[in-house]
C-alpha cells in the first residue's frame, strides 16, 4: 500500500497542465495574435484621422480596420474553442484520477474522510481547477503582454502622456495586488465549508428514517446549514475583497484616462500634440481596462484553483491498495486442506489505536460452515476486514490455500472470496447489473441459477422486464436486497463465502432461503458467517466465540452450550430475538 508525497497546490496545477503543454502553447499564440489585432487598431484609427486631415482617401485604413476586426473575431472563436475544450479535458482527467484513487484507496483511509467531502471534491473542486489550468495561465501571460505592448505603443506616440498614465495606473496596480492577496484564502475556506456541508448532508440522508423518527429534521438542518452559513460568510469576505480590488483597478484606469485627456487637451492647445495622436493614445488607455481586468480575473481564478488543488491533493494522498489484475474467473478449489489460516494475527484501525483483534489463531476448512459469534466490539467484522484485505495485520500472518497474503495482491485474494456485507447495498442499474457486479461475463442461465438458490426466481420473473428490470430497494419484498446480494455472491461458486448476516429482522421466507443457501454452499466450499440468527449457529459445523478482540472458545453448538457461559448467554439472546421476530 502506498501514499504519494504531498505536493503544493501550484505543483498540482503544473502537473495537471503538463500533459497539455502543446494545447496551452497554441492557446497562448492565438491569444497573443488576438492582442496584436487589438494593439494595431488605435494606430490604424490614427491613420484614418491623418488621411482625413491630409484630404487623402480613407479607404485603405478603413479596409485595414475591417480586416483587423474579422481576424480578431476568428482568432477569438478559435482561442475560446481550444481553451474551452482543454478545460473540459482537464476536468475529465482530474475526475478520472480522483474517482480511481478513491475507489482504490484502503478502507481505513476512506473511513477517515466524510463521503460528502470526497463527492464535493470530484464535483465542484474540479470545476475550479478547469479555469486555473486551462484559461488562467494563458490569460495571465496575455494580461501581462497586452499592457506592456500598449505602454510601448503609448511611448511611441507621446512620452509625456505615457508618464502621466503610468503614474496613475501604478498606484492602482499596487493597491489591487495588496487587497487581492486574501482572495485565495477566502476561496479555500469556502470550499472547505462546502465539503463539510456535503458530508453532513450525505450523513443525514443516509439516516433519514432515524432523523424523521426522532423528529430531528430542524436540528439536523441547523447542523448542516451551519456549514452553509460559514461558506456564505467566507464567500462574502471574498466577494468584498474582490469588489474593493476591482473598484480600485477600474478607478485607477478611469483616473488615468481623465488625467490623459486633460494633459493631452492642454498639449493639443499648445500645438505640441496632434489631435489624432491624442485620440489614438486615449484608445490605448481605454484598451488598458480589458487586459488589466482579464489579468485580475485570471489571478483570482488561479487562486481559487490553488485552493481547489489543495483539497484535491488530499484525495491524491489517500493510501492506496497494492495494484493487481482483477480476476473474474472462478479459481480451482483448495482441496481438503484449510482454505484460510490465521496465525497469531493482531490488527488495529490506525497507529496508536488499541487492537481490534489480538493473537487470533483460526483455521477455515475448505468445506463446511464456520459461524462467528460474540458481543458488539468483539472483533467479528474485523476478521472479515482482514480476510478481505480491507485491513492489514500488525502482527501474525494470514494464508490462503497455503500462500501468505503478502504474496498475493488484494485482487487475487478477493477473486477467491465472495462477500455479502451487512447493509446489503443495491448498486445502481438492473437486476442483471446487480447480479453481474462481481462476474460481468456471467450468462443469464447463471443468473437464474443463482436466483433459484435464494428462492427469488419467481419474484424477479414477475418484475416488469425480469432480469432487465430496474432494481431499487423498494422494488423487492422485505429481505429481497439481502437475497439479491447473496445471489450475486453465488453466481459463480466461490472458494469462500463470507456472510455478515443482516442484523435487521427478516421474514421467515428470507431466513429459510438464506439458511438453505448457506447449507448448500457449505457442501461445495467454505462458508464463514458473522451470525445474527439462531438457525445459523445451530447448523454451523464450527462456532467461534469472540470476546475482547480475542477468540474465547470454539467448538460445536452443543459443546459450547455445555462449556461456555458467554456462549450460553448469546444463544439465549438469539432465542429471545427469534421469539420476538416470530411474535411480530
Amino acid at each position: 500500500m502506498s501514499t504519494p508525497a504531498p505536493v503544493s497546490g501550484l505543483s498540482l496545477l503544473r502537473s495537471c497542465a503538463r500533459p497539455h503543454r502543446g494545447t496551452l502553447a497554441l492557446g497562448l499564440v492565438l491569444a497573443l495574435a488576438g492582442s496584436a489585432t487589438s494593439l494595431a487598431t488605435p494606430l490604424v484609427t490614427k491613420w484614418v484621422l491623418d488621411s482625413l486631415g491630409a484630404s487623402a482617401s480613407p479607404a485603405a485604413p478603413i479596409g485595414t480596420l475591417l480586416a483587423l476586426l474579422g481576424a480578431g473575431a476568428v482568432i477569438w472563436i478559435a482561442q475560446s474553442t481550444v481553451l474551452g475544450s482543454l478545460g473540459e479535458r482537464v476536468v475529465l482527467d482530474a475526475r478520472e484520477s480522483m474517482v480511481r484513487r478513491i475507489l482504490r484507496a484502503t478502507v481505513p483511509g476512506l473511513a477517515r474522510r466524510p463521503a460528502g467531502e470526497l463527492v464535493s471534491g470530484v464535483t465542484s473542486d474540479t470545476v475550479l481547477l478547469r479555469e486555473a489550468v486551462a484559461s488562467s495561465p494563458v490569460g495571465i501571460v496575455n494580461g501581462v503582454v497586452m499592457p506592456v505592448g500598449t505602454l510601448v505603443l503609448m511611448a511611441v506616440l507621446d512620452l509625456a502622456l505615457l508618464a502621466t498614465a503610468v503614474a496613475a495606473v501604478a498606484v492602482a496596480v499596487v493597491l489591487f495586488a495588496v487587497i487581492s492577496a486574501g482572495i485565495a484564502k477566502a476561496q479555500e475556506r469556502v470550499q472547505e465549508h462546502v465539503g463539510r456541508l456535503g458530508g453532513a448532508l450525505e450523513t443525514a440522508l443516509r439516516a433519514i428514517r432515524t432523523v424523521k423518527a426522532s423528529r430531528a429534521e430542524e436540528r439536523a438542518a441547523a447542523g448542516i446549514l451551519e456549514h452553509a452559513a460559514d461558506a456564505k460568510r467566507d464567500g462574502v469576505r471574498g466577494v468584498r475583497r474582490e469588489a474593493v480590488a476591482w473598484t480600485i483597478a477600474w478607478s485607477g484606469i478611469q483616473l488615468a484616462i481623465i488625467v490623459i485627456l486633460g494633459v493631452g487637451a492642454w498639449r493639443v492647445g499648445l500645438g505640441l500634440l496632434e489631435l489624432s495622436t491624442l485620440i489614438a493614445f486615449l484608445l490605448y488607455a481605454f484598451g488598458l481596462i480589458e487586459p488589466i481586468a482579464e489579468l485580475g480575473q485570471n489571478l483570482t481564478a488561479l487562486q481559487a484553483g490553488v485552493a481547489a488543488a489543495t483539497r484535491i491533493q488530499q484525495v491524491e494522498e489517500l493510501e492506496q491498495e497494492a495494484a493487481g489484475a482483477t480476476a473474474t474467473q472462478a479459481t480451482p478449489p483448495a482441496g481438503d486442506g484449510p482454505v484460510l489460516r490465521l496465525r497469531g494475527v493482531t490488527a488495529a484501525y490506525g497507529p496508536g489505536r488499541p487492537p481490534a483483534v489480538q493473537d487470533v489463531d483460526l483455521v477455515i476448512p475448505a468445506r463446511g460452515h464456520t459461524a462467528i459469534v460474540g458481543p458488539p466490539g468483539a472483533g467479528k467484522s474485523t476478521l472479515f476486514s482482514l480476510l478481505l484485505r480491507f485491513l492489514e495485520p500488525r502482527d501474525g500472518e494470514i494464508l490462503l490455500a497455503g500462500r501468505p497474503y503478502p504474496e498475493l495482491t488484494p485482487a487475487e485474494v478477493r477473486a477467491r472470496l465472495a462477500y455479502v456485507e451487512q447493509e446489503t447495498p443495491v448498486v445502481p442499474g438492473t437486476v442483471a447489473d446487480n447480479l453481474r457486479f462481481t462476474h460481468p461475463d456471467a450468462t443469464d442461465d447463471e443468473l437464474w441459477a443463482a436466483l433459484d438458490r435464494v428462492r427469488l426466481r419467481e419474484t424477479v420473473d414477475a418484475l416488469d422486464g425480469g432480469l432487465d428490470a430496474a432494481l431499487t430497494p423498494t422494488s423487492l419484498p422485505e429481505g429481497g436486497c439481502l437475497r439479491i446480494a447473496l445471489a450475486r455472491a453465488l453466481v459463480r461458486t466461490p472458494e469462500v463465502l463470507l456472510l455478515d448476516e443482516a442484523a435487521a429482522r427478516v421474514d421467515g421466507l428470507t431466513e429459510t432461503a438464506v439458511h438453505d443457501a448457506i447449507l448448500e454452499q457449505a457442501r461445495l466450499g467454505a462458508v464463514v458467517t458473522v451470525a445474527h440468527r439462531l438457525s445459523t449457529v445451530l447448523d454451523a459445523d464450527t462456532v467461534v466465540v469472540m470476546d475482547g478482540a480475542r477468540i474465547r472458545a470454539r467448538g460445536t453448538h452443543d459443546e459450547l452450550l455445555a462449556t461456555d457461559d458467554l456462549y450460553r448467554g448469546l444463544v439465549a439472546a438469539l432465542r429471545v430475538e427469534r421469539q420476538l421476530a416470530t411474535a411480530g
